[in-house]
Protein backbone atom coordinates (compact mmCIF):
# COMPACT_ATOMS: atom_id res chain seq x y z
CA UNK A 1 0.00 0.00 0.00
CA UNK A 2 1.27 3.29 -1.10
CA UNK A 3 1.61 6.13 1.58
CA UNK A 4 -1.19 8.57 1.82
CA UNK A 5 -0.75 11.78 -0.71
CA UNK A 6 -2.09 15.30 -0.64
CA UNK A 7 -1.08 17.94 -2.81
CA UNK A 8 0.16 21.36 -1.65
CA UNK A 9 -2.93 23.09 -3.40
CA UNK A 10 -5.58 20.59 -2.16
CA UNK A 11 -7.66 22.12 0.64
CA UNK A 12 -8.39 18.91 3.03
CA UNK A 13 -10.45 19.65 6.45
CA UNK A 14 -8.51 18.42 9.68
CA UNK A 15 -11.91 16.96 10.56
CA UNK A 16 -11.70 14.80 7.15
CA UNK A 17 -11.12 10.91 7.73
CA UNK A 18 -9.07 9.81 5.21
CA UNK A 19 -7.30 5.76 5.05
CA UNK A 20 -3.90 4.66 4.11
CA UNK A 21 -2.80 5.14 0.58
CA UNK A 22 -5.53 7.87 0.07
CA UNK A 23 -4.28 10.20 -3.13
CA UNK A 24 -5.60 13.80 -3.06
CA UNK A 25 -5.06 15.71 -6.35
CA UNK A 26 -4.17 19.30 -6.99
CA UNK A 27 -6.82 21.99 -6.23
CA UNK A 28 -9.14 19.21 -4.51
CA UNK A 29 -11.70 19.88 -1.59
CA UNK A 30 -12.35 17.50 1.64
CA UNK A 31 -14.69 19.31 3.87
CA UNK A 32 -14.59 18.05 7.45
CA UNK A 33 -16.67 15.17 8.04
CA UNK A 34 -16.23 13.08 4.99
CA UNK A 35 -14.38 10.04 4.94
CA UNK A 36 -11.96 8.51 1.88
CA UNK A 37 -11.62 4.59 2.14
CA UNK A 38 -7.94 3.29 1.61
CA UNK A 39 -6.21 3.33 -1.70
CA UNK A 40 -8.64 5.85 -2.98
CA UNK A 41 -7.20 8.33 -5.51
CA UNK A 42 -8.92 11.81 -6.15
CA UNK A 43 -7.68 13.68 -9.34
CA UNK A 44 -7.35 17.53 -9.44
CA UNK A 45 -10.64 19.81 -8.72
CA UNK A 46 -12.45 17.14 -6.83
CA UNK A 47 -14.89 18.30 -3.93
CA UNK A 48 -16.23 15.60 -1.68
CA UNK A 49 -18.51 17.20 0.97
CA UNK A 50 -18.80 16.68 4.48
CA UNK A 51 -21.54 13.81 4.17
CA UNK A 52 -19.50 11.62 2.22
CA UNK A 53 -18.13 8.46 2.62
CA UNK A 54 -15.97 6.54 -0.14
CA UNK A 55 -14.73 3.36 -0.20
CA UNK A 56 -11.36 1.62 -0.89
CA UNK A 57 -9.36 1.87 -4.11
CA UNK A 58 -11.75 4.01 -5.93
CA UNK A 59 -10.96 6.34 -8.30
CA UNK A 60 -12.41 10.09 -9.08
CA UNK A 61 -11.76 11.51 -11.77
CA UNK A 62 -11.46 15.72 -12.23
CA UNK A 63 -13.90 18.25 -11.20
CA UNK A 64 -16.67 15.39 -9.84
CA UNK A 65 -18.79 17.04 -7.01
CA UNK A 66 -20.08 14.71 -4.70
CA UNK A 67 -22.07 15.60 -1.94
CA UNK A 68 -24.11 18.74 -2.59
CA UNK A 69 -27.76 19.29 -1.30
CA UNK A 70 -30.70 17.93 -3.35
CA UNK A 71 -32.03 19.47 -6.50
CA UNK A 72 -35.38 18.83 -4.30
CA UNK A 73 -37.93 22.10 -3.16
CA UNK A 74 -38.89 19.55 -0.46
CA UNK A 75 -34.94 19.72 0.80
CA UNK A 76 -35.39 21.26 4.08
CA UNK A 77 -31.49 20.89 5.51
CA UNK A 78 -31.53 17.65 7.13
CA UNK A 79 -28.81 15.81 7.38
CA UNK A 80 -28.13 12.95 4.70
CA UNK A 81 -24.95 11.40 2.77
CA UNK A 82 -23.66 9.87 -0.33
CA UNK A 83 -22.66 6.55 0.33
CA UNK A 84 -20.03 4.62 -2.62
CA UNK A 85 -19.03 1.79 -1.91
CA UNK A 86 -15.29 -0.08 -3.16
CA UNK A 87 -13.83 0.09 -6.46
CA UNK A 88 -15.97 2.41 -8.26
CA UNK A 89 -14.92 4.78 -10.96
CA UNK A 90 -16.16 8.05 -11.40
CA UNK A 91 -15.14 9.65 -14.49
CA UNK A 92 -14.48 13.50 -14.90
CA UNK A 93 -17.45 15.83 -14.52
CA UNK A 94 -20.16 13.51 -12.62
CA UNK A 95 -22.46 14.90 -9.70
CA UNK A 96 -23.65 12.91 -7.23
CA UNK A 97 -26.01 14.76 -4.63
CA UNK A 98 -27.25 13.82 -1.02
CA UNK A 99 -30.45 12.64 -0.29
CA UNK A 100 -33.77 14.20 0.79
CA UNK A 101 -34.91 12.80 4.56
CA UNK A 102 -33.26 13.02 7.48
CA UNK A 103 -30.32 10.23 7.79
CA UNK A 104 -31.63 8.83 4.17
CA UNK A 105 -28.93 8.08 1.14
CA UNK A 106 -28.09 8.34 -2.22
CA UNK A 107 -25.55 5.55 -2.76
CA UNK A 108 -23.29 3.78 -5.39
CA UNK A 109 -22.93 0.00 -5.02
CA UNK A 110 -19.43 -1.73 -5.68
CA UNK A 111 -17.74 -2.03 -8.95
CA UNK A 112 -19.55 0.65 -10.75
CA UNK A 113 -18.21 2.89 -12.99
CA UNK A 114 -19.69 6.30 -14.04
CA UNK A 115 -18.39 7.78 -17.20
CA UNK A 116 -18.00 11.52 -18.08
CA UNK A 117 -21.09 14.10 -16.89
CA UNK A 118 -23.00 11.25 -15.51
CA UNK A 119 -25.43 12.62 -12.81
CA UNK A 120 -27.47 11.26 -9.41
CA UNK A 121 -30.32 12.91 -8.66
CA UNK A 122 -31.35 12.37 -4.64
CA UNK A 123 -32.28 8.98 -3.58
CA UNK A 124 -30.89 7.42 -6.21
CA UNK A 125 -29.46 3.71 -5.52
CA UNK A 126 -27.15 2.18 -7.88
CA UNK A 127 -26.33 -1.37 -8.00
CA UNK A 128 -23.30 -3.29 -8.09
CA UNK A 129 -20.93 -3.89 -11.40
CA UNK A 130 -23.15 -1.51 -13.31
CA UNK A 131 -21.88 0.77 -16.42
CA UNK A 132 -23.66 3.92 -16.98
CA UNK A 133 -21.89 5.72 -20.37
CA UNK A 134 -21.75 9.34 -20.83
CA UNK A 135 -24.65 12.18 -18.76
CA UNK A 136 -26.35 9.25 -17.78
CA UNK A 137 -29.07 10.96 -15.69
CA UNK A 138 -30.90 9.78 -12.90
CA UNK A 139 -33.54 11.70 -11.40
CA UNK A 140 -34.69 10.82 -7.64
CA UNK A 141 -35.63 8.16 -5.97
CA UNK A 142 -34.39 5.95 -8.77
CA UNK A 143 -33.49 2.41 -8.14
CA UNK A 144 -31.11 -0.02 -9.90
CA UNK A 145 -30.34 -3.66 -9.26
CA UNK A 146 -26.88 -5.05 -10.32
CA UNK A 147 -25.04 -5.34 -13.83
CA UNK A 148 -27.44 -2.68 -15.43
CA UNK A 149 -25.72 -1.05 -18.49
CA UNK A 150 -27.18 2.26 -19.46
CA UNK A 151 -25.66 3.80 -22.96
CA UNK A 152 -24.96 7.69 -23.27
CA UNK A 153 -27.52 10.09 -23.00
CA UNK A 154 -29.94 7.86 -21.25
CA UNK A 155 -32.65 10.28 -19.11
CA UNK A 156 -34.30 7.95 -16.08
CA UNK A 157 -37.79 9.70 -14.46
CA UNK A 158 -37.95 10.03 -10.79
CA UNK A 159 -39.02 7.21 -8.94
CA UNK A 160 -38.32 4.12 -12.17
CA UNK A 161 -36.50 1.23 -11.28
CA UNK A 162 -34.66 -1.19 -13.06
CA UNK A 163 -33.71 -4.76 -12.85
CA UNK A 164 -30.63 -6.34 -12.53
CA UNK A 165 -28.54 -7.11 -15.96
CA UNK A 166 -30.90 -4.78 -18.04
CA UNK A 167 -29.23 -2.64 -20.49
CA UNK A 168 -30.66 0.65 -21.52
CA UNK A 169 -29.60 2.22 -25.16
CA UNK A 170 -28.33 5.45 -25.28
CA UNK A 171 -30.55 8.60 -25.41
CA UNK A 172 -33.51 6.42 -24.43
CA UNK A 173 -36.23 8.18 -21.95
CA UNK A 174 -37.16 5.77 -19.31
CA UNK A 175 -40.73 6.93 -17.36
CA UNK A 176 -41.70 3.07 -16.78
CA UNK A 177 -40.17 -0.17 -15.00
CA UNK A 178 -37.44 -1.97 -16.77
CA UNK A 179 -37.33 -5.47 -16.26
CA UNK A 180 -34.40 -7.28 -15.23
CA UNK A 181 -32.42 -8.95 -18.35
CA UNK A 182 -34.03 -7.05 -20.89
CA UNK A 183 -33.26 -4.68 -23.36
CA UNK A 184 -35.34 -1.29 -23.69
CA UNK A 185 -34.21 1.36 -26.14
CA UNK A 186 -35.87 4.29 -27.74
CA UNK A 187 -38.14 7.38 -27.12
CA UNK A 188 -40.74 6.76 -26.17
CA UNK A 189 -38.91 3.74 -24.80
CA UNK A 190 -39.48 0.03 -25.57
CA UNK A 191 -38.29 -3.38 -24.73
CA UNK A 192 -37.06 -4.93 -27.74
CA UNK A 193 -36.16 -8.08 -25.59
CA UNK A 194 -33.49 -9.61 -23.74
CA UNK A 195 -30.32 -8.45 -23.05
CA UNK A 196 -28.84 -11.17 -24.58
CA UNK A 197 -25.03 -9.83 -25.24
CA UNK A 198 -25.07 -8.76 -21.68
CA UNK A 199 -26.35 -12.12 -20.13
CA UNK A 200 -23.74 -14.09 -21.99
CA UNK A 201 -20.97 -11.79 -20.91
CA UNK A 202 -22.03 -12.68 -17.38
CA UNK A 203 -22.13 -16.28 -17.45
CA UNK A 204 -25.75 -16.67 -18.46
CA UNK A 205 -26.08 -20.00 -20.57
CA UNK A 206 -28.72 -20.34 -23.86
CA UNK A 207 -30.87 -22.96 -21.79
CA UNK A 208 -30.75 -20.15 -19.21
CA UNK A 209 -31.43 -17.31 -21.64
CA UNK A 210 -34.87 -19.47 -23.80
CA UNK A 211 -35.72 -19.74 -20.17
CA UNK A 212 -36.38 -16.30 -19.19
CA UNK A 213 -37.97 -15.26 -22.82
CA UNK A 214 -40.35 -17.94 -22.11
CA UNK A 215 -40.93 -16.50 -18.78
CA UNK A 216 -41.49 -13.58 -20.16
CA UNK A 217 -43.56 -15.12 -22.89
CA UNK A 218 -45.83 -16.44 -20.02
CA UNK A 219 -46.18 -12.74 -18.77
CA UNK A 220 -47.28 -11.04 -21.53
CA UNK A 221 -48.88 -13.28 -23.50
CA UNK A 222 -50.42 -16.08 -21.84
CA UNK A 223 -53.11 -14.08 -19.52
CA UNK A 224 -55.49 -11.53 -19.53
CA UNK A 225 -53.90 -9.73 -16.82
CA UNK A 226 -50.71 -9.66 -15.16
CA UNK A 227 -51.81 -11.14 -11.87
CA UNK A 228 -52.68 -14.14 -13.43
CA UNK A 229 -50.09 -14.21 -15.68
CA UNK A 230 -47.82 -14.23 -12.31
CA UNK A 231 -49.37 -16.99 -10.85
CA UNK A 232 -48.96 -19.09 -14.11
CA UNK A 233 -45.25 -18.35 -14.40
CA UNK A 234 -44.72 -19.23 -10.61
CA UNK A 235 -46.36 -22.96 -10.91
CA UNK A 236 -44.38 -23.18 -14.01
CA UNK A 237 -41.23 -22.51 -12.74
CA UNK A 238 -40.86 -23.34 -8.61
CA UNK A 239 -38.12 -22.02 -6.90
CA UNK A 240 -36.28 -20.50 -10.30
CA UNK A 241 -33.89 -17.62 -9.62
CA UNK A 242 -34.73 -15.70 -12.61
CA UNK A 243 -38.51 -16.32 -12.38
CA UNK A 244 -38.59 -15.07 -8.87
CA UNK A 245 -36.46 -12.18 -9.55
CA UNK A 246 -38.78 -11.19 -12.81
CA UNK A 247 -41.93 -11.82 -10.79
CA UNK A 248 -40.41 -10.48 -7.63
CA UNK A 249 -39.88 -7.07 -10.40
CA UNK A 250 -43.57 -7.13 -11.32
CA UNK A 251 -44.86 -7.31 -8.47
CA UNK A 252 -43.36 -3.95 -6.98
CA UNK A 253 -43.97 -2.12 -10.04
CA UNK A 254 -45.73 1.36 -9.31
CA UNK A 255 -45.03 2.73 -12.08
CA UNK A 256 -46.30 0.25 -14.91
CA UNK A 257 -43.11 -1.81 -16.25
CA UNK A 258 -42.29 -2.16 -20.22
CA UNK A 259 -43.27 -5.07 -22.01
CA UNK A 260 -42.31 -6.63 -25.78
CA UNK A 261 -42.15 -3.81 -27.83
CA UNK A 262 -44.58 -5.69 -31.10
CA UNK A 263 -42.84 -6.21 -34.21
CA UNK A 264 -39.26 -6.56 -32.99
CA UNK A 265 -37.04 -9.53 -33.98
CA UNK A 266 -37.18 -11.13 -30.26
CA UNK A 267 -41.37 -10.29 -30.38
CA UNK A 268 -41.14 -12.57 -33.87
CA UNK A 269 -39.65 -15.38 -31.93
CA UNK A 270 -36.61 -14.95 -33.54
CA UNK A 271 -33.65 -15.96 -30.91
CA UNK A 272 -30.37 -16.37 -30.85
Amino acid sequence: MRETSIHPTALVSSGAELGAGVSVGPYSIVDGGARIGEGTVLEAFVHLTSYVEIGSNCHIYENTIIGQPPQDHDFGGETSYVRIADDVVLRENVTIHRATGEGMETSVGRGTMLMEGCHLGHNVHVGNYCTFTNKVGLSGHVRTGDYVVAGGLAGFHQFVRVGSYAMVGGMAKIVMDVPPYSLVDGNPASMFGLNSIGLRRRGFSQDQRMKIRQIYRLLFESASNLDEAMELVMARYPGDEQADAIVSFAKGSRRGMYHWRPGSREHRGHFK
